[in-house]
């Protein structure tokens, strides 16, 4: 039997992209008479890699700058001071990062592990590609032209096996079908109540929350081996996403006027016996409800039976099969194709990826189906792909209804379906002035498509509906990018929109403790459209100013709002920190530290900019004097970003 040439491909995914993008690339492997071996950074050790040739990197960058959790113990081993610059010397590798321009380190993880891997003596077969959200075709604009040039750089190096036909360049899968990465075993009901599953499923939270984590661990356990533990300790803490609390909405108001186009929630739950703790600037995460008719929908359109039990294992296309064919019933856990649609697949709000179009192409019955299905994952379809898709939003279930004939089996629908994310939230409380309560504030996310189809943010949606003192949810505690200073320590907080999430934290904080003790001053800057219509928490904000509160001028402190419609220019935040240059300066010079909140876009770069200006006007520098002194309070801790698209 002919030995194909091995390719590591090695991925650190945080919302499932760059797995997507190590799938993809091991496919293309396999298509070129490769052996490719697929594997999450945190299931290989480091060690490992002076004994390989040929390795692809693919790494995500999270928030400001942070690599994925996988990466955390991988890149740990891989800074040790024992590595020589010889260390890698025999291995030949590809990088392709993802990341979002929108924000400040882009690309940052990427890029570090890039300089590190030549450090260490490895050998770029190609320059490393950066993917960006930002495009408009996603990080797949990027990804394109670089794996064409991976695999021309590959076969370049490894000559392809006598008596074996090359893949087309830009081959797209058009002509062949991969095989799937699961396989579904089906089994009776009477088999149903080994390991808890129940036939006579009643709707209890706590069993809900159970079978969505069975359902999740089962496609997790068939996704590739387990991982190594690599280094201890974790971000989260008090309860975890695998041990959330139950806690019952307490309050759910709407902190814009009714006729206002944003909705804005104010949202608080009980902690009542949880025993849980949290600091300013952490975050709560949960899992979103899927809309009940959507997932019905689904059901239908794909002819499954939402009670059948099934299990899910590995076929070892990328990696050695989980399990053997001869498999014990007993020894397994069953779970109803019902939990696999609501708690794993996203059927009714994320885009699907390309590959979806691919693998339909070789399902549909109707050629004028086939035909455009060809089309949509082929080089010359990508734009309209795009209008098609990623535009318009396009849901994994609105894709298979404009295909009728299409009829995928459950094992490619497991495999192509976008995965179901958690919702992460910043804390808007205090625990020092909210015993046993924890406080979020939500936009609800609603617009119309290029085609005037409306669309609905899926947690932000189902959050706006929870009804106070009845209804329930699993929730968790995350440490957040945040970490609020000693009270002893002047704050500047800008944070426009909802960006003011986490600065009511941090402020109910310090007025919790300056009742016992002083606390150095704090300026807010917040920016809403009209003070009418969308000054979010003003009565709070406003009773802080007053006498010897914290955010009082007697104090020092300062709350300034920048209302951006209701005038004829547009007013942002950033002109008003320019307005108090002085006050903004002072407390800077005091040792104080600057936290950013809020949208992606242009905010933090605007912000970062009326910044320097200050420096440069108050300090009376050069620009370039201007822009060190911003650089060094970012390296020393004190100026801090949070954003989100």
């Amino acid at each position: 039997m002919m030995e194909l040439c091995r390719i590591l491909v090695l991925y650190a995914s945080q919302t499932g992209n760059a797995h997507d993008v190590a799938e993809r690339i091991g496919r293309e492997a396999l298509r070129r008479h490769y052996h490719p071996v697929v594997l999450s950074m945190n299931c290989y050790h480091p060690h490992q890699l002076p004994n390989e040739n040929m390795v692809v990197f693919v790494t995500s960058t999270t928030g400001q700058g942070d690599p994925p959790d996988t990466f955390k113990g991988f890149w740990k081993l891989m800074l040790q001071r024992s590595l020589t610059n010889k260390w890698l010397e025999g291995v030949q590798y590809g990088l392709f990062g993802l990341g979002d321009s929108g924000y400040q380190k882009y690309n940052i993880v990427a890029k570090k592990l890039d300089r590190r891997l030549l450090d260490l003596g490895a050998k770029h077969i190609v320059p490393k590609g950066l993917g960006d959200d930002q495009h408009p075709l996603g990080y797949e604009a990027a990804l394109d032209p670089w794996l064409v040039s991976l695999w021309l750089a590959f076969r370049e190096h490894i000559p392809l096996p006598s008596g074996l036909s090359d893949a087309e360049t830009e081959d797209t899968g058009r002509n062949q079908l991969d095989p799937p990465k699961y396989r579904i075993l089906y089994h009776p009901n009477d088999c149903s109540r080994l390991n808890g599953a129940s036939a006579d499923f009643h709707i209890n939270l706590r069993d809900v929350w159970d079978e969505h984590e069975k359902a999740c661990r089962m496609v997790e356990s068939a996704s590739g081996p387990l991982p190594f533990t690599l280094v201890s300790g974790g971000e989260s803490y008090g309860h975890v996403q695998h041990q959330p609390i139950f806690s019952q909405v307490l309050r759910n108001v709407r902190l814009t006027e009714e006729d206002h186009e944003q909705d804005v929630r104010h949202i608080e739950f009980d902690l009542r016996g949880s025993g849980v703790q949290y600091s300013p600037g952490d975050v709560i995460g949960m899992m979103p409800i899927q809309n009940a008719k959507a997932v019905e929908d689904f059901l239908k359109r794909c002819d499954l039976d939402p009670d059948a039990f099934v299990s899910v294992e590995a076929t070892g296309t990328f990696f050695p099969p989980t399990r053997g064919n001869n498999v014990n019933i007993g020894e397994i856990s069953l779970v109803r194709i019902r939990a696999f649609v609501e708690f794993v697949m996203d059927v009714d709000s994320a885009s699907p990826r390309r590959y979806l179009f691919e693998v339909m192409s070789h399902f549909a019955k109707a050629e004028h189906e086939k035909e455009r299905l060809q089309y949509f994952s082929s080089p010359e379809g990508r734009d309209d792909l795009y209008r098609y898709n990623q535009r318009e939003r396009r849901t994994f279930l609105e894709v298979l209804q404009d295909f009728p004939s299409v009829q995928l089996p459950l094992e490619w629908l497991l495999q192509l379906a976008p995965r179901l994310q958690p919702r992460y939230f910043s804390i808007s409380s205090s625990l020092k002035l909210h015993p046993n309560e924890a406080h979020i504030t939500v936009a609800v996310v609603s617009w119309n498509t290029p085609y005037k189809r409306k669309k609905l943010g899926l947690c932000s949606s189902w959050l706006s509906r929870l009804e106070p003192k009845q209804d329930v949810i699993p929730i968790w505690m995350t440490r957040g990018t945040f970490k609020q200073p000693p009270a002893s320590v002047p704050l500047i907080l800008v944070g426009p929109g909802t960006g003011c999430a986490p600065f009511r934290a941090f402020v109910e904080e310090r007025v919790a403790i300056a009742a016992t003790e002083p606390v150095a001053p704090v300026l807010v800057f917040f920016g809403c459209r009209k003070q009418a219509k969308d000054f979010l928490y003003k009565d709070f904000w406003v009773s802080c100013t007053k006498g010897n509160d914290i955010m009082s001028d007697k104090m020092g402190g300062g709350f300034v709002v920048a209302f951006s419609r209701d005038q004829p220019h547009k007013i942002y935040v950033q002109h008003k920190i320019l307005e108090e240059s002085e006050k903004t300066w002072r407390l800077l010079s005091a040792g104080g530290s600057v936290f950013v909140a809020g949208s992606a876009n242009k905010m933090p770069e605007d912000v970062a900019s009326a910044f320097k200006d200050v420096v440069l006007k108050e300090k009376k520098c050069s620009e370039d004097s201007a822009a060190l002194f911003i650089k060094q309070l970012e390296r020393l801790g004190r100026y801090n970003v949070e954003v989100w698209s």
